[in-house]
């Protein structure tokens, strides 16, 4: 079964404005079959102060030379802090940090004061016992409909390993046992 119709309510009708809601749902439904990564992504406001919020968009582009990319809604809180910003750090997040992940998939909590960071290179705030860490300088940002896509060169990276954070169906999940 598809999303699609034939037949198509005119776009200023009620009916359509459901059609557009049933559909954006089951295209949100759809996509979440793929299982993710989670990482927090964070960098420095303006003012200089931390910002950082839960991403699942996260991907690699390239090795030679290394670039990485993941996608920022426009209407984000968040959003003129990291595409207006020079460096920003990607966390690849780990089995036992779902209570990160929900801390900065939220809004307005003092998401820095409930979690064990330190500040890392050019300042940027770094979080704690994380899977991996990629300190990347913003090379471009791209155009995506209602996301802008942040392509990040790679400076610096670690990883610590560890099981990682899976978000699949809307929710969290674990890997299965090999």
């Amino acid at each position: 079964m598809t999303a699609s119709s034939n037949s198509a309510p005119s776009p200023a009708s009620p009916a359509a404005a459901q059609a557009g809601a049933d559909r954006a749902r089951a295209l949100r439904d759809t996509l979440g079959q793929f299982a993710t990564g989670i990482t927090v992504v964070t960098t420095l406001d303006a003012a200089g102060q931390p910002v950082g919020m839960t991403v699942n968009s996260f991907n690699s582009v390239s090795l030679d030379p290394a670039l990485i990319l993941w996608s920022i809604d426009r209407g984000s809180l968040s959003y003129s802090a990291f595409t207006e910003c020079e460096r920003f750090v990607v966390h690849v997040l780990k089995g036992d940090q779902q209570h990160v992940s929900n801390l900065f998939a939220g809004r307005g909590a003092d998401k820095f004061g409930q979690v064990k960071w330190h500040r890392g290179p050019e300042g940027i705030p770094q979080l704690d016992d994380c899977a991996a860490l990629f300190h990347c300088r913003r090379a471009q940002n791209i155009a995506g409909g209602d996301h802008t896509i942040l392509l990040g060169e790679v400076l610096e990276f670690s990883a610590a390993g560890g099981e990682p954070l899976i978000f699949h169906r809307g929710r969290y999940r674990a890997l299965a046992g090999e």
